[in-house]
């Protein structure tokens, strides 16, 4: 890394660990949550950023290099795994571009009860087994065949259970570790790519804003396991079972987002939150339901020298009282829909607010109206520190030179004297 690259490397990483650290950088931070942005940037398809990564990935580096921001979210956020993948494993969690839908839609997720209510005591009892044998077979076409093998826990038989091995040449499961194989190489291609590409941009002096991603522990049951009606319902008919069910689910994803900040050596990790919001539940039932777990989430990342980035889809105005209870300092906290200029006076001694650029104003508004909104932001949210100017969400749809005029104005600004 050349010297003077090292330098905003460094420059860039101090600017933003001192805005989450609740104190004044030289000027406010830029984060840009690129999502599908750099296809329409670069005029490449959303189907060929799925299934050419490089094309992808040097659409991902102009718009950093043209942008210049301090963190950029990084093209495995858009893109977790090439659309081939998905192909060899048959995915029914998702619609990708070029596959179900037109070249240019957006990817879409499926929502589904791929557990069923009847099922929380095989879930509980080993949800590794669950994963293996019931759950990865429903939601990918190709390892149906997954369902036929017995129960993990009879290979603690020894050389007893070793003789299950042989069930493995029946064809459904034959075929099932084939699609395996296949996905599981093309799917080491693309993280290799990804990880050169977050070495050499770090090289050119521009440090990504994650590599661990985690979820809240209710999040997973109604996004992967129930569905939102699912655990909706759950909370009147097994309040218990979904409770038991998260606190099984905690240590899990607690474990795997402190390894993959590890191992990258990026401590931020990123944790969207889907149905905590206002709109979603009643604070009686966010209480019960979601609060302790994810509490308990966000400060086993912080007793392990990591910095939580929940991003509050929806809005959490009702429930700004909650946040303030975190530890202050040590959080980055990326808001949607709340209204910022409120919490910057309820939550602003405790976390680092980031956001909330509307995407609409960066689609449809002017650059004057685009500059306005930014300059509010940074005289009221971003007085005294501890503030990162962000979208309020992906900016997929954004038009460029809007967000050319609000990244420049919040570099020429957004100083702190």
């Amino acid at each position: 890394m050349e010297a003077s690259q090292k330098d905003l490397f460094h420059q860039r990483i101090e600017r933003v660990n001192a805005a989450i650290a609740l104190r004044k950088p030289d000027r406010v931070p830029m984060f840009l949550s690129l999502g599908l942005f750099p296809a329409r940037y670069a005029g490449i398809t959303y189907q060929e950023a799925f299934y050419n990564q490089e094309s992808w990935l040097a659409a991902n580096r102009k718009v950093v290099e043209d942008y210049q921001p301090d963190l950029y979210f990084q093209p495995g956020a858009a893109v977790i795994t090439g659309g081939a993948v998905h192909d060899h494993l048959q995915t029914r969690l998702l619609k990708l571009p070029g596959r179900e839908l037109g070249p240019d839609v957006p990817f879409q997720f499926v929502e589904g009860e791929y557990m069923t209510a009847e099922e929380y005591d095989a879930f509980l009892d080993d949800p590794s087994d669950f994963a293996i044998r019931v759950y990865t077979p429903r939601i990918f076409g190709a390892l149906e065949g997954l369902a036929m093998l017995p129960p993990l826990k009879s290979m603690v038989m020894g050389y007893v259970g070793a003789t299950m091995v042989g069930m493995l040449t029946l064809p459904p499961l034959a075929e099932a570790l084939r699609a395996v194989a296949e996905a599981a190489a093309e799917s080491m291609r693309w993280t290799a790519g990804y990880m050169e590409f977050e070495a050499r941009m770090n090289e050119r002096g521009f440090p990504a804003f994650s590599t661990a991603i985690t979820l809240a522990p209710f999040d997973v049951i109604s996004d992967m396991l129930r569905g939102m009606r699912g655990a909706m319902l759950d909370m009147y008919r097994c309040p218990d079972k979904l409770i038991a069910a998260q606190e099984k689910l905690l240590p899990l994803l607690i474990e795997a987002a402190v390894t993959q900040a590890k191992m990258s050596g990026n401590p931020r990790v990123f944790i969207p939150m889907h149905r905590g919001a206002d709109g979603f539940m009643s604070l009686e039932q966010f209480d019960r339901f979601y609060w302790p777990c994810f509490r308990d989430l966000v400060e086993s990342l912080i007793h392990a020298d990591l910095v939580p980035c929940p991003f509050f889809e929806g809005s959490y105005d009702l429930r700004m009282h909650y946040l303030a209870k975190l530890p202050p300092g040590r959080i980055m906290g990326i808001f949607d829909r709340s209204d910022l200029f409120k919490a910057k006076k309820t939550i602003g001694e405790v976390m680092c607010i980031a956001g909330d650029m509307p995407l609409s104003l960066l689609q449809t508004g002017t650059a004057e109206q685009v500059r306005e909104y930014a300059r509010r932001l940074i005289d009221e949210v971003g007085r005294d520190g501890g503030f990162i100017m962000c979208s309020n969400t992906v900016l997929d749809e954004a038009d460029p030179e809007l967000v050319r005029a609000w990244v420049d104005f919040t570099f020429e600004y957004g100083t702190y004297g």
